[in-house]
């Protein structure tokens, strides 16, 4: 069969829509929870509701309701430290479609597997949020570094934007069906328990099965040249040396490709801003507000309609505005939610359900757009190995940003001046965006791996 690059394209996009219900379901809103409560039972077996004796790690002290946000930072510090040697595999690999369905499927499986959480095995959560997270995130480089092959550079914008998208409405959607499953459970003949569990399933069972559309459509793109083929002896080609020597080909490459530098560094500076205000959502909607934990699940599910709709109009906009520019303006839209966060009063519900929408419409674009801008940037032949810094810088600074927030709060007693804070991320991210020179990168970026001859 021919290759056909709207096909290509079209299968591409599965793959967001595929994980997206992953990160929604299990990351953003139930997988936390659940194991604080399994975690609970294990040290107190005798009373785990509100329990405060500490649980034993690996012989180290930790509260029930602090291992979820543990085990989170691990697996991401983890496949932070994964993630260059990744890339280089990734761009070694001649079809990385295989390479996405290796990790993608690894990490549903996990996923999948969470049906089997329950009493007080806490453990085993753990251990199967470390690999499905790992594996989630190592994916989403060998899928970003795919954007490259299924579109060109002046597609890209439209191109990641709808990729963007379909992973809100998958997310969205899995969401919505998990949380009437899991609202009124009798209905279904499940216990409150059970119906967690189902839930977390399910989106295992979505990021899996999902993902054969990317797996199948992609499988017909040619065959990628790979640059030091030819130049490795017949012994080095295959060996497992052969990434570690590229990797450290590329970061001593890095200086050739300033543009780069420059956009990653203004990328972590803004994306760190956004992470914070999303993790910092929930518990100021709760504690600063006085929101109830249904109010809480209807304004994630709103932000996901939403930002469906707003990675799609900012596509748009970068149509005919550019990238850099679309980003420069959504910073500022961040700007705008930050300040008007701060000024909504306790109890204002209706008030926040507006903001959040805001939230919405500019969470998808900037994000999208960032990923397609970066794909300009990065030369040709090390698209995994640049998407794999990309990622990885990303999950190594995003603690910064929620660190300073706790610590405002808990020098001022009050999360509204910690949420002011974060303002300095979105000015100093679009100060650090402007001096990207776009063009100066994009000829750089055609030149490939070494311009400087």
């Amino acid at each position: 069969m021919s290759h056909s690059p709207g096909r290509a394209r079209r299968s591409w996009y599965f793959y967001d829509w595929a994980n997206s219900a992953f990160v929604t379901t299990t990351q953003t809103v139930l997988f936390a929870p659940y194991l604080t409560v399994l975690a609970r039972r294990a040290a107190c077996p005798e009373a785990p509701e509100g329990c405060t004796r500490p649980l034993s790690v690996l012989g180290l002290p930790v509260a029930p309701g602090s291992l979820a946000l543990y085990t989170i930072t691990v697996a991401t510090l983890l496949a932070a430290l994964l993630l260059p040697f990744v890339g280089a595999l990734a761009d070694r690999t001649r079809h990385r479609h295989r390479l996405l369905a290796c990790f993608a499927w690894v990490g549903a499986g996990a996923a999948t597997a969470m049906v089997a959480l329950g009493g007080d095995r806490w453990w085993l959560g753990v251990l199967l949020v470390l690999v499905a997270v790992v594996s989630l995130i190592c994916s989403m480089v060998v899928n970003d570094a795919l954007l490259c092959e299924v579109s060109a550079p002046e597609e890209r914008d439209a191109v990641s934007s709808r990729g963007w998208a379909a992973g809100y409405l998958g997310g969205f959607l899995l969401l919505a069906l998990n949380l009437l499953l899991v609202s009124t459970p009798g209905t279904f003949g499940l216990d409150e328990e059970w119906a967690v569990r189902v839930s977390l399933a399910s989106a295992g069972l979505w990021w899996g099965l999902f993902t054969i559309v990317p797996v199948v459509g992609l499988r017909h793109l040619p065959a990628r040249p790979v640059l030091d083929l030819a130049a490795a002896g017949p012994g080095e080609r295959y060996s497992p040396a052969a990434p570690v020597r590229q990797l450290v080909t590329t970061l001593r490459g890095l200086r050739h490709h300033p543009q780069v530098l420059r956009f990653l560094l203004a990328y972590l500076v803004f994306n760190d801003g956004i992470q914070t205000v999303i993790a910092a959502s929930s518990v100021y909607g709760q504690e600063e507000l006085g929101f109830s934990s249904a109010q809480l699940l209807t304004t994630v599910l709103l932000v996901q309609a939403v930002a469906f709709a707003g990675a799609l109009v900012f596509g748009r906009l970068a149509a005919r505005f550019g990238a850099q520019r679309t980003i420069t303006g959504g910073l500022g839209l961040w700007v705008v939610v930050v300040l008007a966060a701060f000024a909504v009063p306790r109890g204002a519900f209706p008030v926040w359900l507006v903001l959040a929408a805001l939230i919405g419409l500019v969470l998808g674009g900037t994000q999208a757009l960032s990923r397609s801008l970066f794909s300009r940037l990065v030369p040709v032949g090390a698209e995994a190995e640049y998407f794999s810094l990309y990622q990885a810088g990303e999950r190594g600074t995003s603690w910064l940003g929620t660190l300073l927030f706790g610590l405002i709060a808990q020098l001022t007693g009050s999360y509204r001046p910690a949420l002011v804070a974060l303002l300095a991320f979105f000015v100093v991210g679009a100060v650090l965006l402007a001096r990207v020179d776009v063009p100066a990168g994009v000829q750089q970026a055609r030149r490939g791996v070494n311009p400087v001859r």
